[in-house]
């Protein structure tokens, strides 16, 4: 009996990460590590770095855990028939369970929020509260009824990508000195690549979607043409980098960028001539463990998303990153 009831715990414990969907958690990192080398000032010390791991807590595990969180409790009845095997649709967590786990992590995100406010002070310090105060509201109107954000693409990619790329980008650069004019650039390029990648995301859903009545861009216009949209915003945001990194004087940097864009425009190409089989040479970036990471599908055309984004985001990521910190160097 002992044995059996400390198993159970385990399982519970599990169920309870589980909800908060850890593999998540990541997503937000990119747009934090970029604020923060954007303000050039962070220092190699252990205060530093203990506000970093603060905010990345903030942001991940809490608020994106958040977002996952309330997401399968108000989506419970769909994932009886989509996913059963999701913490509570399995009974492996109980409704009310599940309700206190969304509060706790909210209430921890929100005193990080309020400690990070305080402890920056001035008006850093509000843009990092407000900063987390609206994503978490916003993840909570992108589940909840009657809003439910995520029932209409129009509403749904805007609002991921404002919790996802924009907010957290600002605040990761209020964190240790004032809010550079070429990080409101940035930050408005993180929430547009966001924008598209939600957009190709959908794919997966777009057979349910259609049945329950959810507008997603694949279901109102198709997949070919949901690709052409999203590959538009992707090149445009591509191009307004390098466009800035030049202005800025960042030459390098900026022609890196336009290679990447030229390598995407390839792979583009491939997707539009063949929207369920495309970039077939890119299969084997997915598999495995690393598949398990960015998600897996049954829609061929979700996963020759898939196979894009492995390329894309590691593309966006490191000219990111390069601009971002050669913008910090600037305030160095």
């Amino acid at each position: 009996m002992p044995v059996a009831a400390r198993v159970g715990f385990v399982d519970k414990v599990r169920a309870h990460l589980e909800l908060l969907d850890p593999v998540t958690w990541i997503s937000v990192f990119p747009c934090l590590a970029g604020g923060v080398m954007a303000s050039g000032v962070m220092q190699p010390t252990l205060h530093d770095y203990l506000l970093l791991l603060i905010i990345f807590l903030m942001f991940g595990p809490l608020g994106t855990g958040f977002s996952q969180s309330v997401n399968d409790y108000f989506d419970l009845e769909l994932d009886r028939v989509n996913e059963p095997t999701r913490p509570i649709p399995s009974g492996r967590l109980t409704e009310k369970e599940a309700l206190g786990n969304s509060i706790i992590v909210l209430l921890l995100a929100l005193g990080f929020g309020l400690f990070l406010g305080l402890h920056i002070g001035g008006m850093r310090g509000i843009v990092i509260f407000v900063s987390i105060f609206s994503a978490l509201v916003v993840a909570y109107l992108y589940s909840a009824p009657p809003f439910k954000l995520k029932t209409n693409i129009f509403f749904s990619a805007p609002a991921v990508g404002f919790s996802y790329g924009f907010v957290s980008f600002l605040s990761a650069n209020a964190l240790f000195g004032d809010i550079r004019p070429e990080a409101l650039w940035l930050a408005g390029l993180n929430f547009f690549m966001a924008v598209a990648l939600i957009i190709l995301n959908d794919f997966k859903s777009a057979e349910g979607d259609k049945e329950s009545g959810l507008k997603s861009l694949t279901v109102m216009i198709g997949a070919k043409n949901t690709f052409r949209v999203s590959f538009l915003i992707i090149d445009i945001v591509f191009a307004v980098l390098a466009y800035l990194s030049f202005t800025w004087g960042f030459i390098i940097p900026a022609a890196f960028v336009l290679l990447g864009l030229a390598f995407n425009l390839v792979l583009q190409v491939q997707l539009l001539n063949d929207p369920k089989g495309g970039i077939s040479f890119m299969s084997g970036a997915v598999g495995g463990g690393f598949g398990n990471a960015i998600g897996k599908s049954d829609v061929q055309e979700h996963n020759a998303f898939l196979r894009f984004q492995v390329a894309n985001n590691i593309l966006f990521l490191i000219n990111n990153l390069v601009v971002a910190g050669m913008v910090g160097s600037k305030y160095w």
